[in-house]
């Protein structure tokens, strides 16, 4: 759409103050999934991609499409220059292995941005991002994390093994997968200071 960051922050205000959990997937989904796809992605993948998350349209279990957002690892955190999970070249195919954590969206999402080492010798210069259908053969979730709060948005971990992908699912060059990341974090923290001033709003008024 053509709405500006201060729209943005006002709706994600004022769905958070309803319900954290929805204003959390949205934030997720708007934020961290499609603008990286928009802002980097080619024209195919933008229609493969974007075009099906913007509207009504649903995946094969009768699910809006949403999307979700693999950058942090069980040993590394969301430290972007240090991703363990890799993808490797293989004819026209990318084959990913590894594993992300603590995922919003995990278990309702049908497409992951997936940050993956393809050149550790350039340490976070070698760092990619991918487009990752969840159907994929070898791609499997983790179980929910048991949260305290925010619970109708589930968290888990993504699992990769020998996921194949086409060649065409990488968002931007080979290498700029950090700069992606850097760059998709920086917009996804408006969205984040919406949730939090909305709770903020609904527990004063749950308090006075």
């Amino acid at each position: 759409s053509e709405l500006d960051a201060l729209s943005y922050a006002i709706a994600m205000e004022e769905i958070s103050r309803g319900c954290a959990s929805v204003g959390v997937i949205m934030s997720a989904h708007n934020s961290l999934y499609l603008y990286p796809i928009d802002a980097f992605g080619s024209d195919d993948l933008k229609e493969r991609y974007i075009s099906p998350y913007t509207g009504h349209e649903r995946d094969e279990n009768g699910r809006l499409n949403i999307g979700c957002f693999g950058l942090s690892e069980p040993g590394n955190g969301s430290d972007a220059g240090a991703a363990s999970t890799t993808a490797k070249e293989d004819g026209d195919e990318w084959i990913i292995n590894g594993t992300k954590a603590w995922i919003t969206n995990a278990h309702e999402a049908s497409a992951a941005i997936v940050f993956a080492t393809t050149d550790k010798s350039m340490k976070h210069k070698g760092i990619s991002a991918f487009v990752v259908p969840m159907n994929a053969p070898g791609f499997s979730l983790g179980a929910k994390e048991d949260k305290l709060g925010i619970r109708a948005s589930s968290t888990s971990n993504l699992i990769m093994e020998n996921v194949r992908i086409p060649k065409s699912n990488l968002i931007g060059q080979p290498g700029e997968g950090f700069k992606i990341a850097m760059q998709t974090l920086d917009g996804g923290r408006i969205g984040v200071a919406g949730q939090a001033l909305g709770i903020a709003s609904a527990s004063i008024d749950c308090a006075v």
